[in-house]
């Protein structure tokens, strides 16, 4: 059973899309240890309570420099047991400690369809607003493996979703998370937590089951 820990910093609609397959079924083989947020008025946290999972807040305004904090998170996240770190609307960028620790070990949900619209300037809704302003016609989200970059890690799953002649980046982010994001995040960590997929010269492939030796036909 795969122990996950989500990361929230906002209102945790991801988490909940999270909750809602381990719930139903869409994921398996997978348990929730434990959602830590940045942020003590997010209603992530909130999310967590009522589904009964473990909820903390580790705020970086708690500790007296940003070292102080990573080492805060990372202690938590050990004690927690998680094998697989789920970062579902989390602002906070890893620091390499973190990300050597858990190499290849945890994901990311990004509103755009990767090499596009992503870095450091794009996050939020000045994502969908990139992509409005440059006007294309077709946009997404990505989930990838983190890395030491920012949304340079191996690209697990990519959904895409029509841009709207009428679209404000409200609605647009809201329908990337409906049409996308609810999607393929739940279905990433079922991929993970059931040995379907593997990181191999840097890219995610599917993870190959070997074959059962042919019985002998002795008749």
């Amino acid at each position: 059973m795969l122990k996950l820990a989500v990361l929230v910093s906002g209102g945790g609609t991801n988490l909940q899309a999270i909750l809602d397959a381990l719930a139903d079924g869409r994921i398996t083989n997978a348990q929730m240890t434990v959602v830590i947020s940045n942020n003590r008025n997010a209603y992530a946290l909130t999310r967590a309570e009522k589904a009964g999972v473990l909820s903390q807040c580790i705020c970086p305004k708690d500790y007296e420099n940003r070292e102080m904090y990573y080492d805060a998170l990372l202690n938590a996240l050990e004690a927690s047991g998680a094998e697989l770190i789920v970062l579902a609307g989390c602002m906070v960028v890893m620091p390499e400690k973190i990300v050597r620790r858990y190499e290849n070990r945890i994901i990311n949900i990004h509103p755009a369809l990767i090499p596009s619209f992503c870095g450091k300037d794009y996050y939020g809704l000045r994502v969908h607003e990139g992509v409005l302003e440059r006007g294309v016609k077709v946009t997404g989200a990505t989930v990838h493996f983190v890395d030491c970059g920012t949304d340079t890690g191996p690209i697990i799953l990519q959904k895409a979703v029509e841009v709207l002649p009428e679209d404000t980046p409200k609605t647009l982010q809201r329908r990337v998370m409906e049409e996308a994001e609810w999607v393929i995040m739940p279905k990433a960590i079922d991929l993970i937590a059931n040995g379907k997929i593997q990181v191999k010269d840097g890219m995610v492939v599917e993870t190959k089951v070997p074959e059962s030796p042919q019985m002998e036909d002795k008749s």
